[in-house]
């Protein structure tokens, strides 16, 4: 019976510890330390949260460069606005798979008729494939300049403001030698808001 007593005193010490304080310290820790990131890196305009910087949107207005697929429905947004089940992840279809070649020939098709003054093979690879999250924000500068001709009819800004932008909103590599450059939609499309309101 003492072995008893002894081991349920220590399961509810060890959950309070555990499952109670330690929790509350390191989520302390994080936000005096890394108050943004801890946040979700929300990215405000005018005082109002807009997205954060580490998951992709869907952009269906012309005006805006579009991002990545998401194997999330839009991107858990629904049609009237509201969240939907959250989901992530990719469908981890093989190379050979009939269903994967099927999603990029109909994503192609669509890219093109939203694009038309690109060519099939100017398309960067990420504009059609879904990332191993399914919620990546970036796309390649490659990615973003072949859309400068739709974003500046859509919106009346030259073709040189909008390379500028997309310059402006490109990270370079990790240490200069690890990744690839990448440009967050989010931060490009929020640039434009900023430039038609100026």
């Amino acid at each position: 019976m003492s072995y008893l007593k002894k081991a349920i005193r220590i399961t509810i010490v060890m959950t309070v510890i555990c499952g109670l304080m330690y929790p509350l310290f390191i989520t302390g820790i994080g936000k005096i330390i890394f108050p943004y990131q801890s946040s979700g890196s929300v990215i405000e305009v005018d005082g109002k949260g807009v997205g954060s910087e580490l998951i992709g949107q869907i952009y269906n207005d012309e005006k805006y460069f579009s991002g990545r697929l998401s194997s999330a429905v839009n991107y858990n947004i629904s049609e009237d606005g509201k969240e939907m089940d959250a989901s992530s992840g990719s469908q981890n279809l093989a190379s050979t798979s009939d269903v994967l070649k099927e999603r990029a020939l109909a994503d192609i098709e669509m890219f093109l008729a939203k694009n038309p003054e690109v060519s099939k093979e100017e398309i960067s690879s990420e504009l059609i494939t879904q990332s191993g999250s399914g919620l990546d924000p970036h796309i390649t500068p490659q990615g973003s300049k072949i859309q400068i001709p739709r974003v500046s009819k859509a919106t009346g800004l030259s073709e040189t403001e909008l390379s500028t932008m997309i310059e402006d909103n490109t990270e370079k590599k990790w240490l200069g030698l690890y990744g690839g450059e990448r440009v967050n939609v989010l931060k490009l499309n929020i640039a434009i808001d900023e430039k038609l309101a100026s």
